[in-house]
């Protein structure tokens, strides 16, 4: 039988497919807990990015057809869609998107040529350039008053006439932003966990929703569609930098496992720290990878500008990978080691 021995009779097409059903119950989550709101964010961004997707491959000159059936636009857009608040204004998802897929994947060549993960660019730019609007996120619908209809959402995120009394009852900070405003107005840890918007673990709403984006994840890490060594990794990142700073000061730190369930943290961990593209392809260098991007988003959140920051970590770490790979490279059956004089 001639080489190759290994065949791998995947697609992208069925790997972005499966991705994509990965995130359902993650979705399922959302509207359940938070309402449908993000329903309308990810149909627009959806349709935002295959409508740029399009207009770049056919001004490259490629068949577009092809290129849009293999998914990944479509995977881009969700993973941007869900690291947004799901009542973000049209521009701001429709921008967002834009940057993801014109500027971070096409510019750089498309997919398989980018340096950084679309998604992630597109949420960091969107962060810097408008903090105001990325701050109000849909509360727990546990903890609201008042639940926005599909339809009201909709409204809502295309400005049209919803009263601001009725917004402003159902938004609200983000766990890991109240606790990072608690900890500025010098209350401690246990003062500021004291607010209802706080959970057993988590948020009320965001620990289960981090739970059902953690089952999305094994899914794929059963189907081998993602390795165990950047998830884990970056999972014991945040648990060991947190665990450490919460034991040196629990009044000023949170406790580890507050971290872990932010819902961002296991969408990083398992849907966008692994991409194939960005990340590191070694098997040293995916565990070097995962612990650098766990270390950087609790030193994001704990002395850095934003309340979050795996996008940030994620990104930081995209910019290693040239060298974390020249670096963790295997040795080659039967060569010899570095260390090793060569035959003479």
């Amino acid at each position: 039988m001639p080489s190759p021995f290994i065949l791998d009779r995947s697609s992208v097409t069925q790997v972005m497919a499966w991705v994509l059903a990965a995130l359902l119950p993650g979705i399922a989550a959302y509207v359940w807990l938070f309402g449908p709101g993000i329903l309308v964010t990810l149909s627009l961004a959806t349709v935002t990015a295959l409508a740029a997707e399009a207009a770049m491959l056919k001004a490259r000159g490629y068949p577009v057809q092809p290129f849009l059936l293999d998914l990944s636009a479509i995977v881009t857009a969700w993973l941007l869609a869900l690291s947004l608040p799901s009542l973000a204004p049209w521009w701001l998802i429709v921008t967002g998107t834009l940057f993801a897929i014109v500027v971070a994947k096409h510019l750089y060549g498309g997919l398989g040529q980018n340096i950084f993960n679309p998604a992630m660019v597109g949420y960091a730019v969107l962060i810097v350039s408008f903090p105001v609007q990325m701050t109000h996120w849909a509360g727990p619908l546990e903890l609201s008053a008042t639940h926005l209809s599909l339809a009201q959402s909709a409204t809502a995120i295309f400005g049209g006439d919803v009263p601001k009394a009725t917004l402003d009852a159902v938004t609200m900070a983000t766990p890991l932003d109240a606790l990072r405003t608690g900890l500025l107005q010098q209350l401690t840890v246990d003062e500021v966990l004291t607010h209802p918007i706080f959970g057993h673990y988590g948020g009320v709403g965001f620990e289960w929703l981090a739970g059902a984006f953690l089952l999305g994840g094994l899914l794929l890490w059963a189907l081998r569609i993602i390795s165990w060594q950047v998830p884990l990794a970056f999972l014991a990142g945040i648990w060991l930098t947190a665990g450490f700073l919460n034991f040196y000061d629990a009044g000023r730190f949170g406790p580890p496992w507050f971290h872990l369930f932010a819902p961002s943290v296991m969408l990083g961990a398992f849907f966008i720290a692994t991409d194939p593209v960005t990340g590191a392809t070694t098997p040293r260098g995916k565990l070097i990878f995962g612990l650098g991007a766990g270390f950087l988003t609790m030193a994001i959140r704990t002395w850095g500008g934003f309340p979050d920051g795996v996008a940030f970590a994620i990104l930081l770490m995209n910019l290693c990978v040239p060298l974390i790979d020249q670096y963790t490279q295997p040795r080659i059956y039967g060569g010899a080691r570095k260390t090793e004089e060569p035959p003479a």
